[in-house]
Order: C-alpha cells, then structure tokens, then sequence
C-alpha cells in the first residue's frame, strides 16, 4: 500500500510540473512548493530534469510544423541565399543568441541556483511573476517573426536566465521581455517555446550521468509515470494557454501568482 501511495505521488508530481511548465507560474517553484506540502523530497535535480524532458517532448510535438519548415528553410538559405528564406535562417539564428544567456548563467552558477529551491524564495518570485504579468497585461505588440532582430533574441535570452531562479515562470519571463520589445503575441508565444527547447534539450544531455545513477534505477518506475504524465499535462497545458493568450487574459495568472505567493509567504515559511 505504501509503494502505491508513493507512485501516486509520483503521478501528481508529473501531472502537476506537466501541467504548470508551459503556463506563467513557473513550474520550478510549484514542484517546490507541492514536494513540501506532500512531503517527497528528491536528491539533486534528476526528478525535475526527466520530467521538464517530458515537458519538452511535449512543446516539440506542437510546434513540429515550425520547427521542419526553419530547418528545412534554413538550411537551404545557407547554400542558396533565397531571399524568402532569410527570415527563417535569421529566427534560427535568434534562437541561438537567446540561448546563451541561460546556458552561460546555468553552467557557472547551478550549484548556487540549487540551493535557492526554498518556498521562502518561491514564495517572494511568485509575487515579481505576477508583478511582471499584471505589467504586461494589455499589451498589444506589431513584431512579427520577420522584425525581430538580434537584441530582441539577446534580451529575451537573459529573462530566460532569470526563470532559472525557482519561482521565476520560464514561459512569463520570455513573454514578458518579449512583449515590453513589441512582439505580436503570437510571435512572443512561438519564440518563448521554441528557445525552451535548446535551452531544456542541452540541461537533459549534460545531466545523462547524474539521470542513471542508482537513485534512478531504484526509482525508475516513479519516475516512469511522472515522466508520461508530464508529456501529456504539458501537451493539454499549452493547447490551452496559446488559446488563452489569443484572448489576452494573462491578469488571470499574475491574480494566481499574487495569491499563491502570498500564501506561501503566510502558512510555509
């Protein structure tokens, strides 16, 4: 009976990091929050590796015609320099400036960044989340794929390094920077997820070591099922939020931050 409780909780875990990954309420800091509150706690950062994998199995699956068509465009501008393909060969380029900021930070400083995963912190992030949604809230942008230029990629790169810190949205820092820049938010949307990809697929493959210790092989089958949820909450998660930011209801998620982070702050630290 214990066994089933504990792969139950698993469950709820990869449900619920699948779920909240691709909406701006920073994924990071609920999994902080809920291990505390059900008390399944994890060495070091495999657990949330393997499922923000899931979540990127997820984004992949979505955005699959995007992705084809710049590479296929892409590649092609390189020997052909066709014109028409330029804008795709340049939103690559972009994505890999954007990249670096994160890559840079989470290398040197992942240790210090571990030791932030406290609900105190959370509980104070969840709040600047909110602060930095409710800012946003009515904006309209024009930028489309074609206008973004190299200091867009740059600043939205850095709002991605920031979401490194628990309680940070990854998904709210980049369509926050990338909205206050003028982007359309379509164009926000599509840039925010497609620069979670490198950014979630470079974490997995310098983990390998870390994910096949022993602990893993212990728990594989826990982390098998929150691996699966993972997939299919963040699939549904972001089918929902592209709709929702067509409508522009984000205030919806900074009242959510505001009052989660308030809670935190009140009955956990």
């Amino acid at each position: 009976m214990q066994e089933l409780i504990e792969l139950l909780k698993y469950l709820f875990l990869g449900i619920f990091q699948g779920f909240t990954e691709p909406i701006p309420i920073s994924s990071s800091g609920h999994l902080v929050i809920v291990q505390e509150m059900i008390d399944l706690q994890f060495k070091g950062l495999q657990f949330e590796i393997l499922v923000n994998f899931g979540s990127l199995i997820a984004v992949l699956m979505i955005y699959w015609n995007d992705l084809v068509r710049l590479t296929k465009n892409g590649v092609e501008y390189i020997f052909t320099k066709d014109q028409n393909q330029k804008e795709d060969f340049d939103f690559i380029l972009y994505l890999l400036i954007g990249t670096i900021p994160a890559g840079v930070i989470g290398i040197l400083l992942g240790d210090l960044i571990d030791e932030w995963k406290k609900v105190s912190t959370v509980g104070v992030t969840l709040i600047i989340t909110g602060v930095a949604l409710w800012i946003i809230r009515n904006i309209r942008g024009s930028k489309n794929d074609g206008q973004l230029t190299w200091k867009d990629a740059l600043i939205v790169g850095l709002a991605q390094a920031v979401a490194l810190i628990p309680g940070i949205s990854r998904s709210g820092a980049t369509i926050v920077a990338a909205m206050l820049l003028g982007m359309k938010q379509e164009t926000a949307l599509r840039f925010s997820f497609l620069l979670f990809i490198p950014v979630s697929l470079g974490t997995m493959l310098l983990s390998i070591d870390e994910l096949l210790n022993d602990n893993f092989a212990e728990q594989w089958v826990g982390y098998a099922i929150a691996f699966i949820a993972s997939i299919l909450a963040s699939y549904v998660s972001l089918k929902w939020f592209m709709n929702i930011m067509a409508r522009g209801n984000l205030k919806y998620f900074a009242f959510y931050c505001f009052i989660v982070g308030g809670l935190v702050l009140l009955f956990l630290v």
